[in-house]
């Protein structure tokens, strides 16, 4: 306090006091004397002030702990971001604001892409039932000539059914799940074709099924893969007649063993291996009407084919278009 001893400007005071007594014998202490005590009255005037300001402000310790954390706070930031001022710490505040309303202004993109979704979803429903309603139009008289076609391949017992299960949702087929039932025998139970359908019968089911279904398949070629396994003579020839009929609208590629088939294509190509430097190699060449001729026979009979297989391969293909 400045009433104090031991205050600032009692010491000053003391010490004008001493100068004072030995002015007398110095002309420059009673000068040094008068400006020690215009300093004195100032700091009088500079403490009072100073205690008046110490009256008004009241110690909060909560307060004061709280500034400390945000300077903490505030000191973290700027060595995470590698900045020195508070200021360029207010600029990368600002940045990250105006990218914060950039992801806000998106909320009504987001709401247009979810009504679109719904619109979409919509649209994907009535498309689906559209789809099975057409199916299940058409289902029975696509029953019916899988039958008489299977009739004209000497499966005139089989039986041949559709069946819709709706699946729990929209799939990339709609939200059917179509299955096929077939039975080869008088009497038999329809079941799954792969629980029950031998080699042949999946032979001549697929061509029967794929012919039937070839006008709307968008690909302008149709391949078979061994189309004739386990299937021979009069029924080869029916097959063969199917798949000439079939080839009057798509190109058809059949890869077969049977002669019955192969007499029926307007081209024949010959696949063969060929080993060479310790590597065999597949490969393929066109026929000439010869060729084709002796190709036939030779699955009729053996290599080389006999003059009566030669025969009946001409016969074979004289009447392709049969």
């Amino acid at each position: 306090m400045i009433e104090s001893e031991q205050s600032l400007v009692g010491q000053l005071q003391h010490t004008g006091y001493l100068l004072g007594q030995v002015s007398r014998f110095d002309a420059r202490m009673a000068r040094l004397q008068e400006r020690l005590g215009g300093v004195i009255a100032e700091l009088q005037d500079l403490g009072a002030d100073l205690e008046k300001v110490a009256e008004d402000t009241e110690y909060d310790p909560e307060r004061i702990l709280q500034i400390q954390a945000r300077l903490d706070l505030i000191y973290r930031l700027q060595k995470k971001h590698g900045v020195a001022a508070i200021g360029e710490l207010l600029d990368i505040q600002r940045q990250i604001e105006a990218q914060l309303g950039g992801f806000a202004d998106q909320s009504a993109e987001i709401q247009a892409l979810r009504s679109q979704i719904e619109q979409q979803e919509g649209e994907l429903i009535r498309m689906a039932q559209e789809l099975s309603e057409r199916r299940k139009s058409v289902k029975d008289d696509f029953s019916r000539q899988v039958v008489d076609l299977l009739g004209l391949l000497a499966m005139e017992y089989a039986q041949f059914e559709v069946q819709f299960h709706l699946l729990s949702g929209l799939g990339p087929n709609g939200w059917d799940e179509v299955s096929f039932l077939f039975a080869a025998n008088k009497g038999s139970r329809l079941q799954a074709i792969r629980d029950v359908a031998s080699g042949g019968e999946l032979s001549r089911l697929a061509l029967v099924t794929k012919s039937l279904v070839a006008s709307s398949i968008p690909l302008p070629t149709l391949i078979f893969d061994e189309i004739d396994s386990g299937i021979s003579g009069d029924v080869a020839l029916k097959m063969g007649n199917i798949l000439r009929k079939l080839s009057n609208e798509h190109q058809v590629v059949t890869i077969t063993h049977s002669p019955q088939i192969a007499s029926k294509a307007d081209r024949h190509f010959f696949v063969y291996k060929q080993i060479r430097d310790d590597r065999t190699l597949t490969k393929v060449k066109a026929l000439d009407e010869e060729a084709r001729v002796l190709a036939i026979a030779t699955m009729l009979s053996q290599s080389p084919p006999s003059d009566s297989a030669i025969e009946n391969a001409r016969e074979l293909l004289r009447l392709k278009a049969g």
